[in-house]
């Protein structure tokens, strides 16, 4: 069970971590994978953050939700409604939005992500916006077992399910808690449980979220920093 640490923008600001500590740590805890989600902030700004993110850490870095920076990424991770959104914006299934998205099949023109597909009117294969013959890792959330089944039909590299636990970094309503070990066994595809995950809890998953626990840790280790400098 491998560590897939979350950098959530809100979380950090709210424990006064740096991206730099953040990554650090993530690093010590042997994370295999970093995701960059970030609700609140304009693209630009976390344009620069992703570029900050990628000084720090150098395995697979995955974006929540914004497909416009996937071009800076390794893979994107999505949830349901945002999946549903660009289904209904590029009228197509989720198969082959799922496939469009993880073979490059797309590229940003004017600040916007474009799908490629025969019908389209912007295509050209010499733009210097084309990420074309590409390999792009993609996550899908679930929260049960009607969404775990619909996400077997997908072409995902894993699915996040959750929530394990209540977070204060999102909004939800369904906790999972010890139901997720007989979840996990009707996915096809690798599970990253979510959701108020902590360091050292044991789960039956490929990987386990960690978020506001790597926070919680660092913002411990930097006031006892700060107690030992005033001694």
């Amino acid at each position: 069970m491998a560590i897939y640490a979350l950098l959530d923008w809100d979380t950090l600001k709210k424990y006064d971590v740096s991206i730099k500590d953040f990554c650090k740590t993530a690093k010590g805890l042997k994370a295999k994978i970093l995701q960059y989600r970030d609700k609140n902030s304009s693209i630009e700004e976390k344009y620069e953050r992703v570029l900050e993110i990628k000084k720090y850490w150098k395995k697979p870095l995955i974006i929540n939700d914004t497909v416009e920076l996937l071009p800076y990424c390794d893979g994107i991770h999505i949830g349901q409604e945002d999946l549903q959104n660009l289904c209904d914006t590029y009228n197509l299934p989720a198969f082959e939005i799922i496939y469009a998205i993880k073979n490059g099949e797309w590229r940003i023109e004017n600040g916007e992500f474009k799908i490629i597909n025969d019908n389209s009117q912007f295509v050209n294969q010499n733009s210097q916006f084309s990420i074309l013959n590409s390999q792009f890792i993609v996550g899908l959330s679930t929260h049960n077992k009607e969404e775990i089944l619909e996400a077997n039909k997908l072409p995902l590299d894993y699915i996040g399910l959750g929530a394990y636990r209540p977070t204060t970094t999102k909004i939800t309503s369904n906790i999972i808690g010890e139901k997720v070990i007989d979840l996990i066994r009707f996915s096809n595809h690798p599970v990253a449980v979510i959701g108020g995950v902590k360091i050292y809890d044991k789960i039956p998953s490929k990987f386990k979220v960690i978020g506001s626990d790597i926070c919680r840790l660092m913002s411990s280790r930097l006031k006892k920093k700060r107690i030992f400098k005033k001694k």
